[in-house]
């Protein structure tokens, strides 16, 4: 069985962090440079960043919320700039604050075209939801890894859920394996 695992890409990496104390968010949308501050709409200071290219969601409790970041690397390094410039506004920001990564989102491609209609049977209903009149792809919630799977019947698939960067490559080979054998796949 030839491996997929070479297709996957990690397309948005969520990591939440605190640095425990209440934030005085009007004040810091005037002192940060590229952030949106409507309270209006949404609770949260956005504060937006190129490089690397990340987007913090910061809350008045003192929570931090990186998205957008395509590497753990990256949205590590986008949390570290926060805490530099909260640090530089006078912010009292510990040494290396809790990251915790919520949640990878990874593309991968298994190279053959699907029949969902097959796949769906063939899984189990338990696992599966399958309404193409609702969403053009099927959804498979794996238990090992504990991730979701989106297949298209181009073949691609998006795996979210994960909080390993090897979740998507253990799911892709389960899901690989799984559809050799139900002979849905070459």
């Amino acid at each position: 069985m030839s491996t997929v695992t070479e297709s996957i890409g990690i397309e948005n990496v969520v990591a939440s962090t605190d640095i425990g104390q209440e934030l005085a968010l009007e004040t810091l949308a005037e002192d940060l440079q590229a952030t949106d501050y409507n309270p209006d709409h949404f609770p949260g200071l956005v504060y937006c960043m190129q490089n690397p290219k990340a987007a913090a969601l910061i809350f008045r409790s003192g929570k931090v919320v990186c998205t957008g970041a395509n590497s753990v690397d990256a949205v590590t390094a986008a949390l570290e700039q926060v805490f530099d410039e909260l640090r530089e506004l006078g912010v009292q920001v510990t040494d290396s604050p809790d990251i915790e990564i919520q949640n990878i989102v990874s593309s991968a491609d298994l190279g053959h075209q699907l029949n969902l209609n097959a796949i769906a049977i063939g899984l189990g209903l338990e696992h599966i939801e399958y309404e193409p009149e609702q969403f053009p792809g099927l959804v498979y919630r794996l238990d090992d890894p504990p991730v979701v799977a989106l297949l298209f019947g181009s073949g691609k698939l998006v795996i979210t859920g994960g909080e390993q960067t090897d979740d998507a490559e253990q799911a892709l080979e389960a899901i690989q394996t799984q559809l050799v054998d139900l002979g849905l796949l070459e």
